[in-house]
């Protein structure tokens, strides 16, 4: 690390273009070739899965999503000849709009031979509301949103004297897709802030801001690139950009807290910015691998659509590390003594560098844990664990547009079809259940296969639960078959899942009996179901292994039976509070309205096995910032309590101060307006909290002291055939103050 940031140094201005010439030759090439998200949660093998397969294969035109419009009327019915004339019209000019292949209306007359059409399912019973479907020119993710906002713009001008026109679907809801850089700019104007408190220096302020920019810009042109090599969630910028900005703030952070100690100290500007980047440095690498391993730990769940996801964040954080161990030292060369405020300038140049104590708050807190660490430890835990209960309650779904806000057009046409929106009749819908129907796929094979598919809308129907069943349709050799259940529930309701398992179950089993038939459930419910069920019989295993990675890497740091088994517990406790938190919000509703966030509902299947990742690296950071000024100071005096004295005194204000960018940079993306991004801003923000103001300042230390001598033990074996990993080399000693042996006779650390 010294040889890596002297290089820096004598070369910053080569540093400096070589990671220009990376982000501007990265973002080109995404430029080019622009990008290939995709939300395909579908998990080869399951049910929902072999369903949506034999659908696409036997039926391709019914095998897309498909975007409504849709419109009510509260007097009169939407046959009346007023409205039939509007909304015609209407259809017919949506139709004419560039990237619109085709519009199927309910006034569509029937076809030779058939006593009605098929538009007249499109029209709810009482007659008050009915829906349009919209056919666009292409795939929903290469739709132009500006062609999109043309059509929500023409059908909803037809709105007024009592009609009312919303639009819903997936193409539709790109026209509400959230900007990104509200909550980017917000976070980084908030970073900027606490940032100045704790400098008092411009320079200094921008210099973790660069850097974190600086690696996120690349990182995000990354992977717009990786998304055409392997499947990527849409989200999975946003949320790189999200861990990227709140880890690489930090980094740069504790770095350039170390460097102006250093200058506050009397060195030179390129020895202070040296022993900064190698000592801090280590630190910052060793806390960017953890965050990584258990980023890559989500590889293990053998599930393309978290693989893209894991790599990209990974990417992110890869890239913010680079760049505070080598983009960071030589900024630090170019601003000079500007890494101090004027008055600790003025204040060096009149009295020269002085030694600096550990006064304040700071240390005032320290010695009242001390003091009192079982009282202090128990409140804690406490606290902790009550805010963990709703986590108990946790329900994996998904959400769709009927979790949007109230106030959006996506929305407002789903309550619509559901029936009893605001501003409809009760029931005046076509039920809560259509906007997530079950798709019943049947392979055939003879007549007698045949007869029973013919059969089962009649077994159907009888089936609790289910509110319509559609009658069979074939492909044309008919080998294939095909049913619509609609249930009487909402897509993401219990029930609904009730639904799935006992037609699986139960009710296809009996009808499939003496035959060959062959019915696969899918749908949306059917899909979601399938992917959380993966997920949490996976869960498990991958948990396990993020802690005891984890783990291991404290044991070979620290050299300590205690320090990795606290530190499991410490991080499992804040995933636990953090999960409640979310699961209250979102999943109770307690104020996700007011945030803009929509109405409650389930949690995403992926959050735990993505939020467990991310947390536990980022508890892992605190941990190990915290911690291995405890163990300097444990091998250079043998004395616990001074050990966890000094080190809680020495780095409380940097983790406090880097906990408050994070929570920050994290909150600001509850302002995104994208329910999946708000639950990880809201996770990350509350655990980070919870971590660094409740966790590693207050329960940690009071362990620590309860425990005495028993954190550093470990057996002596043991110790013989661990590997030596240095994190941070010991605080410099007076040259003739002669060098203190460990406590298990072993040279102390040395820098690298």
């Amino acid at each position: 690390m010294t040889a890596l940031a002297r290089w820096c140094l004598r070369r910053r201005i080569v540093v400096l273009l070589l990671w220009l010439a990376a982000f501007a030759g990265v973002a080109v090439a995404a430029g080019v070739t622009g990008s290939a998200y995709s939300n395909n949660y579908e998990v080869p093998g399951t049910e929902s899965s072999q369903a949506s397969a034999l659908l696409a294969k036997a039926f391709p035109g019914s095998s897309g999503d498909s975007d409504t419009i849709v419109w009510h009327t509260d007097s009169g019915t939407v046959r009346s000849g007023a409205v039939t004339k509007t909304m015609t019209h209407t259809l017919e000019k949506v139709a004419d709009l560039p990237g619109v292949s085709e519009v199927r209306s309910p006034y569509d007359r029937p076809q030779a031979g058939a006593s009605h059409g098929q538009g007249a399912r499109q029209i709810s019973k009482d007659g008050h509301t009915a829906y349009a479907t919209v056919v666009f020119d292409r795939p929903t993710d290469e739709l132009d949103t500006a062609q999109v906002r043309k059509v929500v713009d023409t059908a909803q001008r037809a709105s007024g004297n009592g009609l009312r026109v919303e639009l819903g679907g997936a193409g539709i809801a790109l026209t509400e897709a959230p900007r990104a850089q509200l909550p980017e700019i917000i976070g980084l104007c908030a970073a900027a802030v606490v940032l100045f408190l704790a400098f008092g220096s411009l320079a200094a302020t921008f210099l973790p801001i660069v850097t974190a920019v600086a690696a996120v810009g690349t990182a995000s042109a990354g992977i717009s690139l990786l998304s055409h090599a392997m499947t990527v969630a849409d989200f999975a910028p946003m949320l790189g950009m999200l861990i990227g900005l709140g880890v690489g703030i930090d980094y740069a952070l504790f770095i350039v807290t170390r460097h102006r100690k250093g200058l506050r100290a009397g060195l030179s500007v390129d020895e202070a910015a040296t022993r900064a980047a190698a000592s801090s440095g280590r630190a910052v690498v060793f806390a960017g691998a953890t965050v990584c391993i258990a980023l890559l730990g989500m590889l293990i769940l053998r599930l393309s659509f978290l693989n893209g996801v894991a790599l990209a964040a990974s990417l992110t954080v890869v890239l913010t590390v680079a760049a505070s161990v080598t983009l960071l030292p030589a900024l630090l060369g170019l601003i000079g003594m500007r890494a101090l405020s004027r008055r600790e300038r003025r204040q060096l140049a009149a009295h020269g560098p002085r030694r600096e104590r550990p006064i304040g708050i700071a240390a005032r807190w320290s010695g009242f844990v001390e003091r009192h660490p079982k009282l202090l430890g128990l409140t804690a835990a406490v606290v902790m664990l009550v805010l963990a209960l709703p986590a108990f309650g946790l329900h994996l779904g998904t959400s769709d547009q009927g979790n949007n806000p109230a106030t959006s057009t996506t929305r407002k046409a789903y309550d619509l079809l559901a029936g009893g929106g605001p501003g409809a009749d009760r029931g005046s819908g076509f039920g809560p259940g259509f906007n997530g129907p079950l798709t019943l796929v049947g392979t055939l094979d003879g007549a007698k296969d045949r007869i029973a598919f013919d059969e089962l809308p009649h077994r159907l129907r009888e089936v609790p639960g289910v509110a319509q069943v559609s009658a069979p349709e074939f492909n044309g050799g008919r080998s294939t078959g095909v049913i619509t259940v609609v249930p009487d529930s909402a897509p993401q309701s219990r029930q609904t899942s009730a639904l799935v398992a006992r037609l699986r179950g139960e009710v296809l089993p009996a009808a499939e009996r003496a035959t060959t038939l062959d019915v696969k459930v899918g749908g949306i419910t059917a899909g979601y179901d399938d992917f959380a069920g993966i997920i949490v019989g996976k869960l498990p295993l991958f948990i396990g292994m993020v802690i005891a990675l984890g783990s291991v890497l404290l044991l070979f740091a620290f050299r300590s039976i205690g320090v990795p088994v606290k530190a499991a517990l410490m991080n499992i406790a804040a995933v636990a509070s953090s999960f409640g938190i979310v699961v209250a919000v979102f999943q109770w509703g307690w104020g996700s309205e007011l945030l803009g966030l929509g109405s409650a509902g389930p949690i995403e299947p992926f959050l735990p096995v993505i939020m467990v990742s991310v947390l536990f690296g980022l508890s892992m950071d605190y941990q190990v910032f915290l911690v291995s000024r405890m163990y300097e100071e444990w091998r250079l005096t043998g004395d616990n309590r001074r050990a966890v004295r000094v080190g809680l005194t020495e780095t409380s204000r940097v983790i406090n101060s880097a906990a408050v960018i994070m929570i920050a940079v994290f909150g600001a993306f509850i302002l995104s307006g994208d329910r999946t991004i708000a639950m990880f801003g809201i996770g990350l923000a509350s655990a980070v909290a919870l971590d660094a103001f409740v966790l590693r300042t207050l329960l940690v230390p009071a362990l620590m002291h309860m425990l005495g001598g028993a954190n550093w033990w470990l057996p002596s074996w043991l110790g013989r055939w661990l590997p030596r990993i240095s994190i941070e080399p010991p605080p410099e000693q007076p040259s003739d103050a002669p060098v203190p042996a460990s406590r298990d006779g072993e040279k102390p650390l040395v820098e690298a």
